[in-house]
């Protein structure tokens, strides 16, 4: 019967500290959250966590505490990385949608800086169509000669070995073609021209015994050249600035053409309106003075 008794009375009294342990209250945690002090706050939670629960009973909650807290670090730091990206995301949308192409743009003032960016794109373009800036006899210098023009003539030198003598020389002078050079040496130039010549007006000489010097007369005596021979590099024609002695020698007629052609060929390369286009604006102005009446807001003039 003892045995029997104490069998019985030792559930009772495991029941009896189970109940007892659930009635036993919670203590709430009453401490605040101080921002420019967080680690106070986390003081006070393991101080609390240890007086209330069996937390630092365990030989590893050094550990385990290190490891959640990186746990929570590399959590937070996820979610800064992607709030930043969706910043960077949002900034590429707004720059798109804020700059759309507009088909004309107000005229701003360049700066120094610009306008010396502008000059260098001007020179690309040249170089990649082919052009050149022409030499002061407003042709061009090649590696074995040079030319020059008015618009009357064409001008070359040749340099040739000092002493050469004129029997050596070999220049033949076409309508449409030229070869110049020594006799028994390939040819310095050797081209077709660029437009036909005078050649009963067209003659060589041999200077110094040092370079020959070729004057060919133009057929078409009010057009610049581009190059003298086929093949050779073409010069920016808008650049040619002809002496104003040689306009002296023109008749009036061809002196106002060639003085015409000249301005003309200044305003294009500085993006200004010609001589018609000034002309097309004064009647047009003249025909809105005459008629007041009528409405030209919506009027352009180029």
């Amino acid at each position: 019967m003892a045995i029997l008794s104490d069998y019985v009375e030792e559930p009772t009294q495991t029941t009896n500290t189970a109940s007892s342990s659930q009635s036993s209250p919670q203590k709430p945690f009453t401490e605040v959250l101080d921002e420019l002090n967080p680690l106070g706050f986390i003081e006070k939670a393991l101080e609390f966590a240890a007086l209330e629960s069996s937390l630092f009973k365990s030989d590893s909650v050094v550990e385990d505490v290190n490891s959640l807290v990186r746990a929570v670090k590399e959590k937070f730091d996820a979610e800064e990385k992607k709030k930043k990206q969706k910043v960077v995301d949002d900034n590429a949308k707004s720059r798109n949608v804020e700059k759309p192409v507009k088909v004309s743009e107000p005229v701003q003032v360049k700066k120094p800086d610009e306008e010396v960016k502008v000059e260098e794109e001007g020179e690309n373009e040249e170089e990649k169509s082919g052009k050149r800036a022409p030499n002061s006899g407003n042709g061009l210098d090649m590696e074995r000669y040079s030319w020059g023009q008015s618009l009357q003539e064409v001008t070359i030198n040749v340099p040739v070995p000092p002493g050469t003598k004129s029997r050596f020389v070999l220049c033949e002078i076409k309508k449409n073609h030229i070869k110049v050079g020594l006799k028994g040496q390939p040819p310095i130039i050797d081209g077709d021209l660029y437009q036909p010549l005078k050649v009963d007006e067209s003659f060589w000489s041999l200077e110094d015994q040092k370079s020959i010097s070729v004057l060919l007369t133009k057929q078409n005596q009010m057009e610049w050249w581009k190059y003298l021979v086929k093949g050779d590099p073409e010069v920016d024609t808008q650049k040619v600035e002809p002496e104003s002695s040689k306009l002296s020698d023109l008749d009036p007629e061809t002196r106002s053409t060639v003085e015409k052609m000249m301005f003309d060929q200044r305003q294009k390369s500085m993006g200004l309106p010609t001589s018609d286009d000034m002309q097309k604006q004064d009647l047009m102005k003249q025909f809105m003075a005459q008629h007041p009446e009528m409405d030209f807001s919506n009027a352009k003039m180029s």
